[in-house]
């Protein structure tokens, strides 16, 4: 088998007679904001024509950093086969045809399925709205005496089913951030600055734990970073490690990977050719590209970098502008229906969010479930966002304001309180469609889950099995630290003394001290 790296998530599988293109990202994602570390416009032609030419195309969600649209739609042969996730709902299925795509093979959560003499693939899928109202995914490739697990950024909660098919020799892994907490925060620089780093380790931790359990020959940190070339976002890069960021780069990771006795792991940049065999794997980088010097003299790289996007991001930011419109009024016609759609969601929200931009301020009332112009009502959450953004994102009729600008780090927020999922999981989840998925997770999870009487003894105590945020197996997840305990899977953290969560409210932990 052969696996080459296209940067970021993207790589291009070759095994048996079948070539598998996953997740390929060239064109600047989130409004300009993302871009590819490092840089992947610089692939040889011949790579480059392999990748147009896939026999399959694999997408394991539809996040801009992994769901390229305009990529796609002007260099992938139509001919391909997708291999398509078994996800609740048919969006990504929807957008693709839109895009010419025509063969489809439905796949079944975590069946292992041949597509052709010598190879067999499995999706499995996460499906919670925490994942993206669209799902998530991980793809495992065997050709019978290999095989590569390529789990991007899912975060499944049930790290033995990816170990199911076999062994694993090749395990592609995020580690690094996919959010805009705590950056765009309004708080004080020191308050940033501690929640960053904490951010951080929770996302090595969760890496980790992954890496433990697949136990593979060899890690690939993939599926991140992004590198920040806007001059506004540029101080996002991690350079020093002093940064308020959450997006360290490969070679941290790798460090943190030789901590704990792993020697073999790979740093790959786009080109890289891995090739596997079941007693040997080699690595071939391409040609005229020193790698050691993109890390240690990383700011000189990312500059260069900037330079040769300067033009294009000036053009991006000339495609923002749409005009001025009513935007109370579009909005209360969207919302409105939505709301009144999730009343458990807008209860479990339980406050006003004011959006405000320059000149205007607009109130999301969840209590009544209703928008209307603000004028000092009472609110517990706020997003400050350009103007010429929320008209683009309207006018777009975006459903997914977190994949459509969240990500794009280009606002700053506030809350009153501790953080609410459910706010993020409604500007997710803005059609019919996705709402009433959304509405249906929250009604569960408001309800009572038998599931969560199941205890466990962790250290010195007794507590239920299930995470209160996303039933993560504690057993698994659960690390204690001093008085507090973390579940790794989403960096959830609870006080061991009384339970009370210290990431948002109304989550608490049933626990007590083990009886000695």
């Amino acid at each position: 088998m052969r696996a080459v790296s296209l940067g970021h998530a993207g790589i291009l599988i070759n095994s048996g007679e079948s070539r598998i293109l996953c997740d390929p990202w060239f064109v600047p994602a989130f409004f300009g904001s993302w871009f590819v570390f490092p840089r992947n416009d610089q692939l040889s032609k011949d790579l480059l024509a392999e990748i147009e030419s896939p026999t399959h195309l694999y997408i394991s969600h539809i996040h801009g950093d992994h769901f390229d649209e305009a990529f796609l739609r002007e260099n992938v042969s139509r001919d391909v086969v997708v291999l398509l996730p078994d996800f609740p709902s048919h969006e990504l299925e929807r957008r693709l045809t839109d895009l010419g795509f025509k063969n489809f093979l439905k796949t079944v959560h975590g069946e292992e399925l041949q597509i052709d003499s010598r190879t067999k693939i499995a999706i499995h899928v996460e499906t919670s709205i925490t994942d993206g109202p669209g799902g998530d995914s991980a793809l495992v490739v065997s050709d019978g005496e290999t095989r590569l697990v390529n789990q991007n950024d899912c975060r499944t909660g049930d790290l033995e089913a990816l170990l199911k098919h076999g062994p694993v020799d090749l395990h592609w892994l995020q580690y690094s951030g996919a959010i805009w907490y705590p950056m765009v925060y309004d708080d004080d620089h020191e308050t940033k600055h501690r929640l960053a780093k904490a951010k951080v380790e929770s996302q090595f931790a969760r890496a980790l734990k992954y890496v433990q359990t697949l136990n593979a020959r060899a890690v690939v940190p993939s599926a991140g970073p992004p590198c920040f070339l806007d001059e506004s976002l540029f101080h996002l890069n991690v350079i020093t490690g002093d940064e308020i960021s959450i997006f360290p780069d490969q070679t941290n990771f790798l460090e943190r990977l030789s901590n704990i006795q792993r020697n073999n792991d790979i740093l790959a940049i786009p080109g890289t050719v891995i090739d596997i065999s079941p007693k040997t794997i080699s690595i071939t980088h391409p040609e005229n590209i020193d790698i050691e010097k993109i890390f240690a003299e990383k700011q000189q790289y990312l500059r260069e970098y900037q330079t040769d996007w300067a033009g294009w991001l000036v053009v991006e930011k000339q495609r923002w502008a749409v005009g001025r419109t009513d935007l109370t009024s579009t909005i209360q016609t969207w919302f409105e229906p939505l709301m009144a759609l999730a009343p458990t969601l807008c209860k479990a929200i339980g406050a006003s969010c004011l959006i405000k931009t320059d000149d205007l301020d607009i109130l999301v009332n969840f209590p009544t479930g209703k928008v209307e112009k603000f004028s000092n009502q009472p609110f517990g959450f706020s997003f400050t966002i350009p103007r010429d953004l929320l008209e683009k994102v309207v006018s777009q009729h975006a459903v997914d304001w977190s994949n459509s600008f969240f990500l794009s780090c280009r606002f700053s927020a506030w809350r009153s309180g501790e953080f609410n999922e459910y706010l993020y999981n409604f500007f997710k989840s803005l059609s019919v469609e996705r709402m009433r998925r959304t509405e249906s997770e929250a009604a569960r999870r408001r309800g009572v889950n038998s599931e969560l009487s199941d205890e466990i003894e962790l250290g010195d105590y007794v507590m239920q099995r299930k995470c209160p945020h996303r039933e993560a197996d504690l057993s698994i997840f659960g690390e204690i630290n001093g008085s507090e305990l973390t579940c790794s899977l989403h960096g959830w953290r609870f006080d061991l003394k009384d339970g009370h969560c210290l990431n948002a409210e109304n989550r608490p932990l049933r626990v007590r001290r083990r009886a000695i």
